[in-house]
């Protein structure tokens, strides 16, 4: 029986993000770098639902993890998602709408 990452305990959760880390190391070790992407995918799934969705506000910006060249302004949120723009160093904000697990969303950056 499948169970939804929102189902799970805080403990569980971790047990997955633990059992998601050596299915990477794994794919990593045997050079399967898609398999890698994967999990790493997973894992963020699973850590955003180890946060709490109402720390994040729409207007807010955010560092996006990975892509310090982008920061990431929100409309809205929906369950573990955060819908919103990319930013870049400009100030110019991407036309497409596109959603991130709230756990790639880094420190809040105050705007002007």
């Amino acid at each position: 029986m499948k169970f939804l990452y929102s189902d799970y305990t805080m403990e569980q959760l971790r047990e997955e993000l633990g059992k998601l880390k050596e299915l990477a190391l794994k794919a990593e070790q045997q050079g399967n770098i898609s398999e890698v992407a994967i999990q790493e995918r997973k894992m963020h799934f699973v850590r955003s639902y180890m946060l709490n969705p109402a720390d994040f506000s729409a207007g807010d910006t955010h560092q996006i993890q990975g892509d310090p060249g982008h920061t990431f302004k929100i409309n809205y949120i929906n369950g573990i998602m955060a819908w919103g723009h990319r930013v870049n160093l400009l100030g110019e904000q991407y036309i497409d709408e596109e959603a991130l697990p709230i756990s790639l969303l880094g420190d809040k950056i105050e705007t002007k």
